[in-house]
């Protein structure tokens, strides 16, 4: 009899958490669900019909229009920004990261101070700074414009998260290594490299999608048609007073679906690194 008690209030704890897991995946792809459905109606079965119902005539016209209107430009000027950028900020914040949390010198705490109070900074109170000194250096509307301010404003919380997870490698390893005779940059190379590799992946995503996503320096930053990136497509069907919201939402799906086939290749090592990153320390 305690038994079955025992089990129907597990069964009855199991469907709740059930349930409620159910609702949340219902709410979370709620959004992509009206999405995909407005990219495939026209303009006037939106306005008639709104966001959530299914389309009277389901147009695939709208993907080869944001085709033809060359998506794929703004599409290559963003992976291009991207790949350059998170490598050049993977490799700097890697290279800062080590010597603050492996290394005991006099300037270590204010040196991470000062990247932890750079957290605090606005990123968009430099955007006039910014937008003069790209003027007066000659890089305006170009891919060097963009790179260098993507660099600068992830750099804080990169070497903040990449500092916490070396300091959590253990220092026997380390200590090992130099026995054997390897030198720092040995033991930078072939220890902490491949041990801080899931904390990589996972400030590497949030680095990627923030990038990926950015919209206000690269309207501020750029000019020509050519160097625009793919948050800026949208503005191909904006007006002032109204828009073609299905090409709008197909611009938005096709923005999506990179991020969302990185995140399910790197999803081991993006939860690796959060439980990591957890446990440790």
């Amino acid at each position: 009899m305690i038994v079955n008690k025992f089990r129907a209030r597990y069964l009855f704890f199991y469907v709740i958490v059930g349930f409620f897991a159910l609702f949340y995946a219902a709410i979370s792809l709620l959004p992509f669900y009206s999405m995909v459905l407005t990219s495939l109606k026209d303009q006037g079965d939106y306005a008639v019909h709104g966001f959530f119902s299914l389309p009277q005539t389901y147009i695939l016209s709208n993907y080869v229009t944001v085709i033809k209107d060359g998506i794929f430009n703004y599409f290559k000027n963003s992976v291009i920004l991207v790949v350059i950028s998170l490598t050049l900020l993977l490799i700097i914040s890697m290279l800062v990261s080590y010597p603050l949390s492996r290394f005991h010198f006099r300037l270590r705490k204010p040196m991470f101070s000062f990247f932890v109070a750079s957290l605090a900074i606005p990123m968009h109170v430099t955007l006039i700074p910014i937008y003069l000194l790209t003027r007066s250096m000659g890089i305006y509307d170009t891919y060097p414009a963009l790179i260098i301010p993507y660099i600068a404003f992830n750099i804080p919380i990169t070497v903040f998260i990449l500092v916490n997870f070396m300091r959590n490698i253990p220092r026997e390893l380390e200590d090992a290594a130099e026995i054997d005779g390897c030198s720092k940059t040995g033991i930078f190379k072939n220890v902490i490299v491949p041990l801080s590799g899931a904390g990589v992946v996972t400030v590497g995503i949030f680095d990627a999608i923030n990038m990926w996503n950015e919209f206000t320096f690269a309207l501020v930053l750029t000019q020509s048609v050519g160097m625009r990136t793919l948050p800026m497509a949208v503005w191909n069907y904006k007006g002032q007073y109204s828009g073609t919201v299905p090409l709008i939402f197909c611009v938005l799906l096709l923005s999506v679906v990179p991020m969302i086939i990185a995140y399910a290749v790197g999803q081991d090592k993006l939860v690796q690194g959060m439980m990591a990153g957890a446990l440790k320390g």
